[in-house]
């Protein structure tokens, strides 16, 4: 063990290619899916017979690739009745490289039924991805479950279109909106030492405040950086942060203790998980009333309980678990944390700085707070609510994780 503390390029088509033993799958872009209310739904265009084309940033490249569908959250069967992959015409475009239109199949078959509570990989397609490649997955649904499962969270474009068009080129009359349908995860075909990164947390991680698929994550910035360096080029990162989420209150979707073994145990070639989660969790405590003393004691042990599990759920896995600190947010209006909000963020803080409960740290307070009023995010990091890194905020998060904790 060890503790560290520290303050659109191509896609193109391949020859057909087998996996083997030697190119095991390792998921290259994943989300997590949370039940959906009426305002995250897919829109009704063209009632249940719709075409949705989605835009993911790949992180790791791959001679082959399936796609993970999800109807984890659904009551009722989801049907597709086809679905694409092809080149992305850029982040947030609806367009697609016509030539690379490539269609997916399950189990042979053109459509699939996926029962409630499941998720569906498609068949492997033969095609060469390459690290930070924006795919296009175009979905034909026949009919969607009553209770949809999706991200909010996409801070890019999907494109909604009535009838099948999974062929369209451009999908010039499709309407945009900036969430994720019923999809989980894309896989690839990777080198025998490729390996990812899940990055469990909640908006900060899921990235509050970038838009239009500029891709301005501190998770997308330390992608772009593992990918530019030689001994860490094989590592893909995962986001699976969801805004609002809490680490053991039911917040915005499962909290984190809940979805470990949806959103870390069950990605294909993680070894890593960075853990940033409790923000909500302290400010939720204090949005209504002023909690008590012992009150504010009694969470404060209650979430080092969680973090204490996580990590032991992680290393039975023998993944190398990692600590980020809660980053500031007095002045933040919707929770308005007090002082002994304040103490109880430092209270854990000071615990997960301590060596030996995780094996490495990552001081994301120290980097975006302010060293005058360090209970508050520095200004310049500080999209304007308080809580949440501005774009600039995020680079830095980015720009401070020391790449030799996954260096080979």
């Amino acid at each position: 063990m060890f503790s560290t503390i520290i303050a659109v390029t191509m896609l193109g088509l391949s020859a057909p290619a087998t996996p083997t033993d030697a190119a095991p799958w390792v998921a290259s872009w994943t989300t997590s899916p949370i039940p959906t209310n009426a305002e995250q739904r897919l829109p009704q265009i063209g009632g249940s017979n719709t075409t949705v084309r989605q835009i993911v940033r790949l992180t790791l490249g791959g001679r082959m690739l399936r796609v993970r569908f999800t109807n984890r959250f659904g009551t009722t069967p989801l049907r597709i009745a086809g679905a694409h992959i092809a080149i992305a015409s850029g982040p947030a475009a609806a367009a697609i490289d016509e030539a690379s239109d490539r269609a997916l199949t399950f189990g042979g078959n053109t459509g699939v039924e996926v029962p409630p509570g499941a998720d569906f990989w498609s068949d492997p397609v033969s095609v060469a991805v390459k690290p930070l490649s924006d795919l296009a997955i175009s979905t034909h649904f026949a009919a969607l479950p009553d209770q949809q499962t999706g991200h909010p969270g996409a801070r890019t474009r999907s494109w909604i279109v009535a009838g099948d068009r999974l062929s369209d080129a451009t999908l010039a009359d499709a309407k945009p909106v900036e969430r994720w349908f019923q999809i989980a995860a894309v896989e690839v075909t990777a080198v025998p030492a490729a390996r990812a990164i899940v990055a469990l947390g909640d908006s900060i991680t899921d990235g509050y405040g970038v838009t239009e698929g500029r891709h301005l994550r501190w998770t997308d910035g330390l992608a772009r950086r593992l990918s530019a360096g030689r001994r860490t080029a094989g590592v893909a990162v995962l986001n699976h942060g969801i805004g609002g989420n809490c680490l053991l209150a039911e917040c915005s979707g499962p909290n984190a203790l809940a979805r470990f073994d949806s959103d870390v145990a069950s990605q294909p070639g993680a070894c890593y998980v960075i853990l940033l989660e409790g923000v909500n969790d302290l400010g939720r405590a204090g949005r209504e009333r002023t909690p008590t003393a012992e009150e504010r004691r009694a969470q404060v042990q209650q979430m080092i309980a969680g973090y204490r599990q996580i990590a032991a759920r992680a290393r039975a896995l023998k993944l190398t678990v990692i600590g980020g600190t809660i980053t500031p947010f007095v002045g933040n209006d919707y929770y308005h944390p007090d002082a002994a909000g304040e103490a109880a963020r430092q209270a854990i803080n000071s615990w997960i700085r301590t060596p030996g409960h995780f094996d490495a740290v990552i001081d994301f307070d120290a980097v975006v707070r302010d060293p005058a009023r360090p209970d508050r995010l520095l200004p310049a990091y500080d999209s304007g609510d308080h809580l949440h890194p501005s774009m600039a905020g995020y680079r830095a998060m980015a720009d401070a994780v020391p790449l030799a904790l996954f260096a080979r």
